[in-house]
Formats: structure tokens, C-alpha cells, sequence
């Protein structure tokens, strides 16, 4: 069956995360069942973490692997805490954040039709799969089917499950950034690729130990929790982990459908802050060619030295007729209308020169 029109498995939404772990991140409710009953995470908490390498298999595989690429992690500086974290706090990134998985442009990281297959010929891991994932068992190859092939791009906590006596055991884990897993529609990790064990939400853990070695680049505040978006999503903007350009990858698809973004996330695949909060792309040294505000105090760019300056407030405005005479030329004044030219009497006649008025005293002739 092609991978672009296999059948979508709807899961419910999950509830809001914990906001305090003492060690490396916390869940929901205790149990870790954010997509239905979950026999195998009703059990008391974990008092370990178990650390899972990107390749490692893990305790009690369900099957072999099946992933087919991993990524390097995220360049994050791996001794610097996250921005706004500070040890026992827990990072929680909604599973649709753009740079929170990655992948290569048209290339799945698993195998999904190995991961059928393996469950197709095996009744009981296939029943213990569904159960621990709380999916039905009869809808167990089309709910894979519905998942989508990316890598984490940073150390996720996680419930893992083993198989073990013929069920699921639930442990608590961190994922090393650049492990292969399958993603749901409400971009949740649901399976790890290295070890085909189904994924929950991590639970509480206080006071638990990590076992296992840590990788290097390992900081206990650089770890996050997922948290399932409460609806549906079609897709998913991840980093080409080649290149470091954005890729949207539809959801259920293996990566053959892959295209550039229409709407490009305001900050650099390589340096996307996990906590949600866009990390801003540093502007351009040249000057933008927006029209200038009109304050006169703005400095100029020296491009724009030799251009003239553009007209400001304090200019006067240009005028709207002819330039107006500087002396009055009575010759030229309309006459009132009426009377006519020749009628209008001159200043001798107003004033004869035998009674025309004397000039003040303080003027001279």
C-alpha cells in the first residue's frame, strides 16, 4: 500500500504537562496514558531513567530495527543551560514546533512496512504492542501506517516499553537527539525505530536515577518533554539535517511528498529555540529601502550621502502661483468693477496740492 494514502488512526489528545521534574522532564497524569487505556503504565513510578543512545536497542526490544537514517543533534552549546531553565525544570515543546524533528528531503528515517511486517508475523508482541501503544490490535498496521518517519533534534523524555514474558514493561528513558521515531498526527513520538518499542508520555519521576552512560553533549536541562497538540496536524516543518533548510513533510507520508514550506518560520533551522520561541534571524547589514519617518534626529546610512536629501517639515512648501512682486505696482491692480479705469481719481485729485496734509513732523521733507 503507498505510504501517501494509508488509512489515519485518530488518537485523543493528550492533557496538560507537569511543569516540574527533579531530574529530566515529567508527563501528564501518573501512568503516562495520554492516547487511551494503558495497562502496561498504571504501575507505580519508575525510580530510574534509563538513557537510550540514538542507535542502542534498549531493554527488551519488541523487534529488531528498523531505522533506516539518523541525525547528529541539534548544535546547541551542550554545557549552557536552555534560555529560562534551571535545574529540575522541565522544557515542554508542542509536538508541531517547527525544528523539533528533522530528516533528510524525501527519505524516511524507519521502516514502516518492516515494522508491520515484524508485528504480522508475531500475535502476541503485536497484541502486547497495541496494548502498551492503546491502540486496538485489529488496527495495529493501519495506525502505523498513519505515522510519520522524522529524528528528534534534542534529548526527549519519554515512556519506553520492553517486551518482556509475553507483555509490555513501561520504563522511563531519555532519547538522545538524532533517534529515529515515528510521530503521530498530533505530533507526538509514538515508536522507537532502534528497538520497535511503542512511546507514551513520559510520567513522574522525583528522586529516580539515570542509567546508563550519558552521550556526550548530555545536560540534564537541555532535555524535553513533547506535548501533543490538541489537534489534528497535516504536517510537519522539519530541518533537512543535510543542509540545514526547512522541509514540510505531510504527516503519514514517508518523506516522498516533501516540499519547501509556503510559510518559512521566523528563525534558522539550526538554531530554532525547542522551548517554542523563535530564535529571530539577525537582520542584514545593508540598510533596508523603506521610506525614511520624517525624524529629522534618525541617522543616515552613508549609501545615502549622495543622494539629495528628501524635504522635510521645516522646509516651506513650494508655492502655489508665480512668485508674488516684491512691491505692489499700482498700475496693474484690478479696478473695482464698479467703476471704470478711467473714472478712478489719482492721488491728486483726492489730495490737491493746496490742502494736502502735512507731513508728520518727525519726517522731513
Amino acid at each position: 500500500m503507498p505510504r501517501s494514502s494509508r488509512p489515519h488512526v485518530t488518537a485523543l489528545a493528550a492533557g496538560a504537562l507537569a511543569s516540574v521534574l527533579l531530574l529530566a522532564g515529567c508527563s501528564s497524569r501518573e501512568g503516562g496514558g495520554d492516547y487511551g487505556a494503558d495497562r502496561a503504565t498504571t504501575a507505580p513510578a519508575a525510580k530510574e531513567v534509563v538513557l537510550q543512545p540514538v542507535a542502542a536497542q534498549g531493554p527488551d526490544p519488541f523487534t529488531a530495527s528498523t531505522a533506516k537514517a539518523t541525525a547528529p543533534p541539534a548544535s546547541a552549546p551542550p554545557d549552557t543551560p536552555a534560555p529560562g531553565a534551571t535545574a529540575g525544570t522541565v522544557r515542554e515543546v508542542t509536538g508541531s514546533t517547527p525544528g523539533l524533528y528533522g530528516g533528510t528531503r524525501s527519505v524516511a528515517s524507519c521502516d514502516v512496512e518492516q515494522q508491520v511486517a515484524f508485528f504480522a508475523g508475531d500475535r502476541a508482541k503485536a497484541r502486547a504492542f497495541a496494548e502498551a501503544a492503546g491502540v486496538p490490535e485489529t488496527s495495529l498496521a493501519g495506525w502505523l501506517r498513519g505515522l510519520t518517519p522524522v529524528v528528534l533534534r534534542a534529548d526527549t523524555r519519554a515512556t519506553g516499553h520492553g517486551y518482556r514474558d509475553g507483555g509490555a514493561t513501561a520504563f522511563q528513558s531519555v532519547l538522545q537527539a538524532g533517534t529515529a521515531v515515528l510521530v503521530d498526527q498530533y505530533g507526538a513520538p509514538r515508536v522507537r525505530c532502534a528497538c520497535g518499542n511503542p512511546l507514551r508520555s513520559p510520567v513522574t519521576v522525583q528522586g529516580a536515577a539515570h542509567k546508563g552512560k550519558p552521550w556526550s553533549g548530555y545536560h540534564p536541562d537541555r532535555v524535553v518533554v513533547i506535548r501533543p497538540t490538541t489537534t489534528v496536524v497535516t504536517s510537519l516543518v522539519i530541518v533537512n539535517v543535510v543542509d540545514d533548510t526547512w522541509i514540510e513533510r505531510k504527516t503519514g507520508t514517508d518523506g516522498e511528498r516533501d516540499t519547501r514550506p509556503a510559510v518559512i518560520p521566523p528563525c534558522d533551522p539550526a538554531a530554532c529555540d525547542l522551548t517554542g520561541t523563535p530564535t529571530p534571524v539577525p537582520p542584514p547589514s545593508v540598510p533596508d529601502s523603506s521610506p525614511p519617518s520624517g525624524d529629522s534626529t534618525a541617522p543616515t546610512s552613508p549609501e545615502s550621502d549622495s543622494s539629495p536629501p528628501p524635504p522635510t517639515w521645516s522646509e516651506p512648501p513650494s508655492p502655489p502661483s508665480p512668485e508674488p512682486p516684491v512691491e505692489p505696482q499700482p498700475e496693474i491692480e484690478p479696478a473695482p468693477e464698479s467703476a471704470p479705469e478711467s473714472d478712478v481719481p489719482d492721488f491728486e485729485d483726492l489730495f490737491p496740492s493746496d490742502t494736502a496734509p502735512e507731513q508728520p513732523e518727525t519726517f522731513e521733507g
